[in-house]
């Protein structure tokens, strides 16, 4: 199999169903997005830190990669007549979110409770870890934009609210295992 088609050089791409839409349509843009989350998850993980968490985004990868499929799938081309799957696509189900929260709960348990804001940085893994969340945000805001027009799996949604999450959390986690400052945001006092 030849990694170019030659099919996009127009400007436009299949979904899975065969549509096909132009590369800057809204669902491609989500899906590219979360393709963009994937990566930078695969440089947190490529760090030197515990192995619980490198075990955790590897399943939060693969999870992804659902998300994508769901996103790319064309969802008139979802269901036959009969009202069953034409496409055999994976689910994001509720085990797929609680995972996320238990895992939050486990590394909030062991940290100081946040009084501020805090300023991203004081490690460049969880610097890393800081830019993966507002790239997770930026997914969380097109798949909502995407929902507008065409329903999106409201577990999808609910993914990627709490994915951003467990990444604040797990950068925190990190500063605290790597000894690295974090820095209160305190508002400036006006005069």
């Amino acid at each position: 199999m030849k990694i170019y088609t030659k099919t996009g050089d127009k400007g436009t791409t299949a979904l899975f169903g065969g549509t096909r839409v132009a590369k800057h349509h809204i669902r491609i843009d989500s899906y590219g997005t979360v393709d963009e989350l994937n990566s930078w998850l695969g440089l947190i993980r490529d760090q030197d830190i515990d192995v619980s968490s490198k075990e955790t985004l590897t399943l939060i990868q693969s999870k992804l990669f659902t998300v994508g499929a769901i996103l790319a799938t064309d969802p008139e081309k979802m269901l036959l007549k009969n009202g069953k799957e034409r496409l055999n696509i994976p689910k994001i189900v509720d085990a797929d979110i609680e995972l996320l929260e238990t895992k939050m709960d486990s590394m909030d348990e062991k940290l100081p409770p946040m009084t501020h804001f805090i300023l991203p940085g004081g490690h460049t893994t969880v610097s890393y870890c800081h830019i993966a969340r507002t790239v997770c945000r930026r997914a969380e805001r097109l798949v909502t934009q995407l929902h507008e027009n065409v329903p999106v799996d409201l577990q999808v949604l609910v993914y990627l609210n709490r994915l951003s999450d467990y990444l604040f959390v797990l950068a925190r986690k990190l500063s605290s295992d790597l000894h690295a400052n974090e820095i209160k945001w305190i508002p400036e006092k006006k005069d």
